[in-house]
C-alpha cells in the first residue's frame, strides 16, 4: 500500500476540492467511507477467532470481552491469550503483548501531525490507533480523507472486534478445539498482511526476517511469550550491522 503524506499539521484542513500533496486529486468522501467499511468490516470479523481462541486458553467471558475492549489490539491479544494457551507465566505473556502493542505509540506519533484533531478528541482517539486505523489514514491525499478514513475504519472495527469477540467466546464450545480449526492464526496472519506491504526498504525487510527467524527458532526453546520479546531485538541489531556497513564503505574510500 502506497504512503501518500498529508498536508503538513501546521496548516489548514483541506477541503473536499483540495488536492494531496502527493499530487492527486481529492478523493471523494464516499470512496473513503467505502475503503474504510471494507477494512473494518474484513478484519473486524476475525475478532471471533480471538473469542474462540481466548476461550479455549482458559480467559473467561468477562476477560475475553474487556481485552477487546480496553486492549483493542488484536496482534497483542492473540499474543497474549496465546502464551496463556501455551502455558506461558501470565507477566511473560502479558510484557510480551505489552512490547508488541508499542507499535501503537509510533503510529500515534504520526496520526497526531496527520489528523491534528482538537486536544479534547486526541484521548479517545488513542483508543482507534491500530494497524488498520493507520494504514487506511495514510493512504488517504489529503487532511479531510484521512480523518473520515480513520473514523470509519476505528469505529466500525472497533463495534464488530467486541461483538465477534463476544459471539466467539460463546460459542467456543459448540466449536470443541480451536487448535483443530487453526482459528488461533487468524489474527497473526491479518496483522502480517497488512505490514507486508509496508516492507519497502531492505532494511525493513531485513530487520522483519530476522525477527521472524528469532521468534521461530527459540519458539521450542523459550517459555511461552518471550520468543516475542527477543525477536524485538532484531532492529538494533540490523541497525547496528547496517552502521557498520557504511562505516566500513566510508573508511575503504
Amino acid at each position: 500500500m502506497a504512503e501518500q503524506t498529508a498536508h503538513p499539521a501546521t496548516g489548514n484542513i483541506r477541503d473536499r476540492s483540495s488536492t494531496g500533496t502527493a499530487g492527486g486529486a481529492a478523493k471523494p468522501d464516499s470512496a473513503v467511507v467505502r475503503d474504510a467499511l471494507g477494512v473494518g468490516v474484513a478484519v473486524g470479523l476475525s475478532g471471533f477467532a480471538f473469542g474462540v481462541t481466548s476461550a479455549g486458553a482458559g480467559l473467561t467471558l468477562l476477560q475475553t470481552c474487556a481485552l477487546s475492549l480496553l486492549v483493542f489490539t488484536g496482534a497483542s491479544q492473540f499474543a497474549l491469550v496465546g502464551a496463556l494457551a501455551g502455558g506461558g507465566n501470565p507477566f511473560t505473556a502479558a510484557a510480551g503483548a505489552f512490547f508488541l502493542g508499542t507499535r501503537n505509540a509510533f503510529y500515534g506519533l504520526r496520526l497526531s501531525q496527520l489528523l491534528a484533531l482538537p486536544r479534547s478528541a486526541k484521548p479517545f482517539a488513542a483508543q482507534w490507533v491500530i494497524d488498520e486505523t493507520t494504514a487506511v489514514a495514510l493512504a488517504q491525499p489529503d487532511r479531510r480523507s484521512a480523518r473520515i478514513g480513520f473514523t470509519v475504519t476505528g469505529l466500525t472495527l472497533y463495534v464488530l472486534w467486541n461483538l465477534t469477540t463476544l459471539l466467539g467466546a460463546l460459542g467456543a464450545e459448540a466449536i470443541g478445539d480451536t487448535a483443530a480449526w487453526g482459528l488461533d492464526a487468524a489474527g497473526p496472519a491479518v496483522f502480517l498482511a497488512l505490514l507486508a506491504p509496508m516492507l519497502r526498504t531492505t532494511t525493513e525487510r531485513a530487520t522483519a526476517g530476522v525477527a521472524a527467524v528469532l521468534g521461530l527458532g527459540l519458539l521450542p526453546l523459550l517459555p511461552a511469550g518471550v520468543p516475542v520479546l527477543v525477536s524485538a531485538l532484531a532492529a538494533p541489531a540490523v541497525l547496528w550491522l547496517q552502521g557498520r556497513r557504511t562505516r566500513n564503505k566510508e573508511a575503504a574510500r
